[in-house]
């Protein structure tokens, strides 16, 4: 009996990058790219020949040249005869101050008001839902003019605060005043300071580095505890009481560090024509804040709400059978759940925050727009590589945000066995 045997194998033939299915998309992925990177190349050329018609060139020397304008509210010392690249890192430091305020301003706000939009309650719900309505269907630049047109018309200015019956009144033990020029609230001193550490970028406060180091200290400490308690209830089925120990635990030593440096409060005093001493905060960035807030937090408030309804209803009635209150079923049954649902599309929320405070400019504050984007780029006539430049730090600072979130999702998300 004989075998039949397979003829030879055909060798590879150009041919097959086209007509062998195996070779085709590897082909039209490698031609496209190809084609992408001509056209790039094509448009640098582009620009260079023109810049070159200008008697212009491209580079990036004036960040080292004068920035010789002022910035109203600054986080790192800077005076007009610091460069623009301090000028950039000043407004950069502002952009991502206002936008970790917001986002967790935001996110504090939404959860709340995500969880009364489904309140038994018809007032509360209702309310909640006017709320998510109106803010999010008007744009955010409104209601940051909306915002900022508030503190400037309806606060009272500094005059008002003087006499014996003053029209106006500080709160808080007389300790945070309101105008129309900005916000007054009490500054921090130590009288026995650790010292600072010089920087080329800004000095570092060794009472600060302490004060973190023991904050830190003290939540890795209330971790353990809980875990503690976590294991001891799995053991036994009774779960101890830990709620003073995280008290002692979160605030003792860090009031006894404040205490050692002598810390104490600086409020404003109002002087002949304003508040002096203390802390000042302009009213654009309260306004920016309160805007991006209210506008994000109605968004992150549906999200909250979309996520609480993935939730089975069998999973709250089980935990209603076992005995537990319903404040407690919610955060301890079905938030948990639902964050798998919410932590996604959060992202997004946070990302938009970020990039919707270049909006900054609108009422005044000095964010990464307004200096690098802004004062820098009139100036010294680099528009491309202004923009080029500022298109390159929000995207690092949005991917960096992705990347923290995405980590905490893959915390949060269910583990399948």
């Amino acid at each position: 009996m004989s075998n039949a045997h397979d003829g030879p194998e055909r060798g590879f033939r150009l041919s097959d990058l086209i007509y062998d299915t195996r070779y085709r998309s590897l082909t039209i992925q490698i031609i496209t790219l190809i084609l992408v990177m001509l056209g790039v190349l094509w448009l640098v050329d582009n620009v260079i020949a023109n810049f070159a018609l200008l008697g212009k060139d491209f580079n990036f020397s004036f960040l080292g040249q004068r920035a010789g304008y002022d910035i109203a509210q600054t986080l790192i010392p800077y005076s007009n005869d610091d460069t623009h690249a301090r000028a950039a890192l000043v407004g950069l430091l502002n952009t991502l101050w206002v936008s970790f305020l917001g986002c967790v301003a935001a996110t504090i706000l939404g959860v709340v008001a995500g969880i009364l939009r489904l309140s038994k309650n018809w007032l509360i719900s209702r309310l909640m839902t006017i709320y998510v309505e109106a803010f999010r269907n008007v744009p955010v630049l409104l209601w940051i003019l909306v915002a900022v047109a508030v503190l400037t018309e309806l606060t009272p200015s500094p005059a008002a605060y003087r006499g014996e019956h003053p029209a106006a009144s500080m709160l808080l033990f007389d300790t945070v005043a309101f105008t129309n020029r900005g916000t007054h609230i009490p500054g921090v001193e130590f009288s026995r300071g650790l010292g600072v550490i010089d920087t080329p970028l800004a000095p570092i406060s060794l009472n600060f580095l302490a004060f973190a180091a023991v904050v830190l200290l003290s939540l890795w400490a209330n971790r353990k505890l809980r875990a503690h308690a976590a294991r001891v209830q799995s053991a036994t089925g009774l779960r101890p009481a830990t709620w003073w120990k995280s008290a002692l635990v979160l605030f003792v030593p860090a009031i006894v560090l404040l205490a050692a440096l002598g810390m104490t409060l600086n409020p404003p005093v109002l002087e002949r024509f304003n508040f002096t001493g203390g802390v000042d905060v302009s009213n654009a960035l309260v306004a920016l804040w309160l805007g991006l807030t209210l506008y994000t937090g109605a968004f992150i408030a549906e999200i909250v709400r979309a996520g609480i309804m993935s939730v089975s209803r069998g999973q709250s009635e089980a935990a209603f059978a076992l005995g537990l209150r319903p404040n407690r079923t919610m955060k301890l049954v079905i938030l948990p759940q639902a964050l798998r649902v919410i932590v996604p599309p959060l992202i997004s929320q946070y990302l938009n925050l970020t990039k919707n405070s270049s909006l900054a400019i609108a009422v005044g504050y000095m964010d990464l727009r307004g200096t690098l984007g802004g004062i820098t780029m009139n100036q010294t006539g680099r528009e491309i590589e202004a923009i080029l430049l500022m298109m390159l730090i929000y995207l690092a600072v949005s991917l960096a945000i992705s990347g923290v979130m995405n980590l905490y999702n893959r915390s949060v998300k269910l583990k399948e066995r």
